[in-house]
Formats: structure tokens, C-alpha cells, sequence
């Protein structure tokens, strides 16, 4: 039986392990860490009880991505629908919600209601043709142009200076600068709000912005209850750093390898062509995430009722603030009034913390490799809008970036999008190819968040890889064909 070596258990390498092992392939997946799940784990970080989400928390982009509704992940696993997708509180007891009803969320926006309606509510109708264009390698003709379009527009105005005109109250301009402050680059740039206006648009889906039950670690173990029903075999606690020490088969016999972390692993191979390994070297990583976990006493004391509503909470106030903490991290500075991304579960999870208590999540963006305990500063903006919060805290475990790396080896710096997210890097990830999951070195492809689509809990990205890899094999397979 052909044989294929996956290093990394993310959710790309399982995607790309199941796809192959469904294929036929005796597949083997090697993971660094002792649990499976790359930046898709769960654990007990802070009190016995109190079970926090290590990198991703909410996972819009996991229950609507192609390769994971062919699998049957809202079937596998239990989700979380909240009414709220994500708020924005402001100083003086305001907030924006992003509800998952539209009309609600134009209501309370008031002026600025039609506005978000009309960046919202085409795409939101048509999600699919949003996420076939951005779910897959940029160099193709999109399935839906007219959508592709209007999503391009969307991302033009954003992403430009045009985006400041657009909203008129700070509660319109915060919501939206909450959600492209995701990308973790400067703004406004044309990257966040590609990012963003995704984002934005998945709020306002029958799914939402859904998160597993249990915490995120559902998602790779279903995976991996899927790899081995089908006959494949995870080892863990094996940090693979060099190629040449891996004995992963016989290429001339149909073997494969799929890397699903930084591609700079591939430089520790003597046999890669000198072009291919200068593109590998100019592959940038980008601004990195410092983390928080808590156990608190009690929910957030939000001043603004309804942010008790809303898993996701994005804590940085107005829009010049948010783009001021945004533009220096950029610089290589820490903002003294920080964007913070949280998400409290527990409001709609009550497996999360023991009865009456809280976890929550945060993070806040800082320079590469940064070695900034971030636990004063996040919890110092989230007293802000939520006074009573630091006298909540039972226990936190925080993670400067710096250390992020050694949790997972992808995270280069404490970059947790796999690379710096620019345009550029959209188009050269990390390479300008048609087919940039394909390598030079014979049987070996990448299959991280460093290829396209980039970042986000959607297993395409391994599951392109392993297409890929199945073509390169004479072998034409669908998602319908293999699920």
C-alpha cells in the first residue's frame, strides 16, 4: 500500500491525513506536541475544572468550509450558535453588536444601519460564492463572479481610505475596525479588510460565528477518530526539524510527504532547488499574538448589557484607537491602550468552568518573537469597559509570543497566521504558483495555513494538498468522492 508521512496535526494535516487515508494511502501523522491539534487544543491551563482553548476559540470559518461540511462536522461534534456573533464595547456604557439577524443589527446601529446592510446583507445571501473565492487559490476564475465582484468591492472600500467615510457613529466604525483588526496587520490595508468583510459577512449566516462545545479540541478529535477508522496512525511527541533524518518512503514507489507547518522545514532538505529555498528564505512571518487565559469568579461585568450576549468581544474602543494599536504593533511597538480579541464560552458552555465560574480567552497583537507578559495590559483594557474584572480573577496563564512557538512549531515568532497576512503574501504563499501546495522535491507537498487559503480553522489548505498530491498520482478525487 502507498504510503504518506503528514508532519503536524493541525487542522490541515488531519484534513490532508483523512482525505489520503479515505484515498487509500497508509497514512502516518507525526505531531510535536503530546495531544493532537496543533493551535486547535484544549487543556486545563489555569484551575483543574477550567478548560481553555490554546490558540483558535471560535471557528466561523470551520462549519462553513467546503472540507469540513463534505465530512460532516456539524454532525460529528456539537455547536454553539450564538445570537451574537461578536461586540465591540465603548467608553460610557455603549456597545456595538454584530447580531446574527441582520435587521436587528441595522436597527441598533441606527445611521449607520444601511450602511452595514449593504456591506453585509449580498454577501451574507451568498456565502457560497464568498467562500469559493476566498477558500481557494486566488490565480482561478471564481465559480460566482458577480458575488466575487461585490466582495472585492467591499474589500476596496474597507481596506482604503474610503473605509472612513463609510461609517458616520463610532459604534458603526468600531464594529467594523473590531473585526478587520483580525488580520493583524496594519490599518487600513487591503489584507484586513479581506479578512474583515469575510468575517463581517459570516456573522450574519444561519451558522454564525459557531464554536464547538467542549472547547476546540473537538474538531481535530473527530478528525482523528476519522484517520483511524480508515487505517491511519498518529504518533505524537515527534518534533520532526530535519528532513533528511525522516524516513517517510520511497517517492519513486508513490510515496508522499505533506508538511502541514512552516515551510522552512523543507530548507533542512540538501536537494532544494536554490530558487525555491530563496522564496522560503522571503517568506515573512508576521506581527504575533500574546495570550491570556482566565479563570474567573463569575461572567465579565460588562458595563453594557448586551456584550454579555457575544462569545466574542473585541475590546479596544473606537476606531481610531483600534487602528492606532493596530499601526504600532506594525511599527514594532506595543500600544499602551492594546487591541484585545476575547471570547468568553462559558456565557452559552457550562462544560467550560466549573458551576458559576468563567474562562475566558484574550489576546492581544505585538511585535515578532516578543517576550511581553501581556497579562497587565489585556487586563487593564478589559477593566475599562468592564470595572469589576480583575477582583473576578481566580488564576490566568499567559503566553508571550515568543514562546508561542514552542507550543507550535508553525507559529514562527508567535505568528499565529502561519505569515505576514499582506496581499502579496495572499498571492505568493509562499510561492506564485498555480499549484503552490506542489514542491520541487519529488512527493513532498505543504499543507499549512503558510499556503492558501492562509489562515483560519478550515482544513482547505491540507485538503488542497492533498488533492494535489492525488492528481500528481494519475488519481482525479472530489470532496463528494471521498465522503
Amino acid at each position: 500500500m502507498t504510503r504518506a508521512t503528514v508532519v503536524g496535526s493541525g487542522p490541515n494535516g488531519l484534513a490532508a491525513a483523512v482525505a489520503l487515508a479515505r484515498a487509500g494511502y497508509a497514512v502516518t501523522v507525526l505531531e510535536a506536541a503530546s495531544t493532537v491539534g496543533g493551535g486547535t487544543r484544549t487543556a486545563e491551563l489555569t484551575l483543574p475544572g477550567f478548560r481553555h482553548d490554546i490558540c483558535s476559540a471560535v471557528h466561523p470559518a470551520a462549519i462553513t468550509s467546503p472540507f469540513f461540511r463534505a465530512f460532516g462536522i456539524d454532525e460529528k461534534i456539537g455547536w454553539i450558535t450564538p445570537d451574537a456573533s461578536f461586540a465591540q464595547p465603548l467608553d460610557g456604557g455603549r456597545a456595538a453588536v454584530a447580531w446574527r439577524d441582520l435587521d436587528r443589527t441595522v436597527s441598533d446601529l441606527g445611521p449607520d444601519g444601511r450602511a452595514w446592510r449593504a456591506l453585509a446583507r449580498p454577501l451574507a445571501r451568498h456565502i457560497e460564492g464568498v467562500l469559493d473565492f476566498t477558500g481557494n487559490q486566488l490565480l482561478r476564475v471564481p465559480h460566482d463572479p458577480l458575488t466575487t465582484i461585490r466582495y472585492g468591492l467591499r474589500v476596496l472600500e474597507a481596506g482604503s481610505a474610503l473605509g472612513g467615510r463609510t461609517f458616520r457613529t463610532e459604534e458603526g466604525a468600531a464594529l467594523l475596525s473590531g473585526v478587520l483588526a483580525h488580520a493583524n496587520t496594519s490599518l487600513p490595508s487591503l489584507a484586513g479588510a479581506a479578512s474583515g468583510v469575510l468575517l463581517a459577512a459570516l456573522a450574519h449566516t444561519d451558522e454564525g460565528w459557531a464554536y464547538p462545545i467542549g472547547g476546540a479540541q473537538a474538531i481535530p478529535d473527530a478528525l482523528a477518530d476519522d484517520l483511524r477508522a480508515h487505517g491511519g496512525l498518529i504518533e505524537t511527541d515527534r518534533h520532526i526539524t530535519d528532513l533528511t533524518r525522516l524516513d517517510w518512503g520511497d517517492p519513486d514507489a508513490g510515496d508522499i510527504l505533506l508538511l502541514a507547518g512552516s515551510p522552512r522545514l523543507l530548507l533542512s532538505h540538501p536537494g532544494l532547488p536554490g530558487k525555491y529555498a530563496r522564496a522560503i528564505r522571503g517568506y515573512r512571518y508576521g506581527a504575533a499574538a500574546a495570550k491570556v487565559d482566565f479563570a474567573l469568579d463569575g461572567p465579565v461585568p460588562w458595563t453594557n448589557p448586551d456584550v454579555h450576549h457575544a462569545p466574542t468581544v473585541h475590546v479596544g474602543g473606537t476606531r481610531a484607537e483600534v487602528m492606532a494599536s493596530e499601526n504600532a504593533v506594525a511599527r514594532g511597538r506595543v500600544s499602551d491602550s492594546p487591541y484585545v480579541l476575547t471570547v468568553q464560552p462559558s456565557i452559552l458552555d457550562p462544560s467550560r468552568a466549573p458551576a458559576g465560574k468563567a474562562v475566558l480567552w484574550a489576546y492581544m497583537h505585538v511585535p515578532n518573537g516578543s517576550t511581553l507578559d501581556p497579562t497587565e495590559h489585556i487586563t487593564r483594557q478589559i477593566e475599562r469597559f468592564a470595572p469589576g474584572f480583575r477582583d473576578r480573577i481566580l488564576a490566568s496563564h499567559a503566553v508571550p509570543a515568543a514562546s508561542r512557538e514552542a507550543l507550535n512549531p508553525a507559529e514562527i515568532g508567535g505568528d499565529i497566521l502561519g505569515g505576514a497576512f499582506t496581499m502579496a503574501q495572499a498571492l505568493r504563499r509562499p510561492v506564485l504558483s498555480t499549484a503552490p501546495w506542489r514542491t520541487p522535491l519529488p512527493g513532498v507537498y505543504l499543507a499549512s495555513a503558510s499556503t492558501p487559503p492562509g489562515p483560519g480553522v478550515n482544513g482547505m489548505a491540507g485538503w488542497h494538498a492533498a488533492r494535489t498530491a492525488l492528481a500528481d498520482a494519475g488519481e482525479r478525487a472530489t470532496l463528494a468522492d471521498l465522503f
